[in-house]
């Protein structure tokens, strides 16, 4: 019996090993680009269509989606999903004029694929965006697989450039800078709970000693509208009331509020 335990426990092993090494070829003959190691498990990038019919290409990583961006030349840097919509429009609600040649400073807590970095760079030359990605191999999956490389050639990279992706923890990129940021934009989540203490007090607090004058904050709460999910929007809503004059939700399910949606949460004072 001991003897056929072990072969049991050799056989199933062996198969282990057969499915990890065979699973990346399989999904590349579907079309699916496959990675084992990431920070938060394994990654897939495959393409797409949305409900036009237009090609995009998504990210799923340890069976949950973090991105998605058009593939069309033309259209790359545009966003895909509602709330980075929302959030580029807030964005031109605050500060109309992009030619203005004020020296602003985004920080985008949460990479992923980059998408409203790429929007942010491509269509505002006020400001300059530091991307904070904890994970290098899903920053180098941006870089490989949703033309984050093409926007560096094309905008540049680095500290001395308006796009700069770090490795780096967000809540760290936020609590060590020194210079301040205009915008502050919070796409980075641990499950369905949002980055650091973002729904308490303390959270809002140090987002707002870490704004300029005129500064605002965009995050995603990925809650529901009603009922017990609710709680972690519910909670943002009040503490950022607290701290700043104006708090705006902009829901991505209005229709359906006890469904989950990425809901848009913007906050800003008078001040100029």
């Amino acid at each position: 019996m001991d003897l056929t335990f072990w072969h049991l426990c050799a056989a199933f092993a062996v198969l282990g090993i057969a499915i990890r090494l065979a699973l990346p070829r399989v999904l590349a003959w579907r079309g699916v680009w496959f990675r084992w190691h990431t920070r938060f498990g394994p990654a897939m990038v495959f393409d797409a269509a949305d409900d036009d019919g237009t090609p995009v290409r998504l990210l799923n990583v340890n069976g949950t989606y973090q991105s998605v961006c058009y593939v069309d030349p033309e259209l790359r840097w545009d966003p895909v999903c509602e709330y980075h919509r929302s959030w580029a429009k807030a964005v031109r609600r605050r500060w109309p004029d992009k030619d203005d040649g004020c020296g602003r400073r985004a920080l985008v807590m949460g990479g992923g694929g980059c998408s409203f970095p790429k929007w942010l760079v491509a269509y505002r030359p006020d400001f300059s965006c530091v991307v904070a990605e904890v994970d290098p191999a899903i920053a180098q999956v941006a870089r490989e697989r949703f033309f984050v490389d093409e926007l560096e050639q094309t905008f540049g990279s680095g500290a001395d450039s308006r796009f700069d992706l770090r490795t780096q923890d967000a809540w760290e990129a936020l609590v060590e800078d020194e210079q301040g940021f205009d915008l502050i934009v919070n796409d980075a989540f641990r499950g369905n709970r949002p980055l650091g203490p973002m729904s308490t007090e303390e959270g809002a607090r140090l987002v707002r000693a870490h704004l300029r004058p005129g500064g605002m904050y965009v995050g995603n709460v990925r809650t529901t509208l009603k009922g017990p999910r609710s709680r972690a929007l519910i909670e943002a809503q009040e503490e950022f009331g607290r701290v700043f004059s104006h708090v705006e939700t902009i829901p991505e399910r209005p229709e359906e509020p006890r469904k989950k949606g990425n809901n848009a949460l913007i906050a800003w004072n008078d001040e100029a």
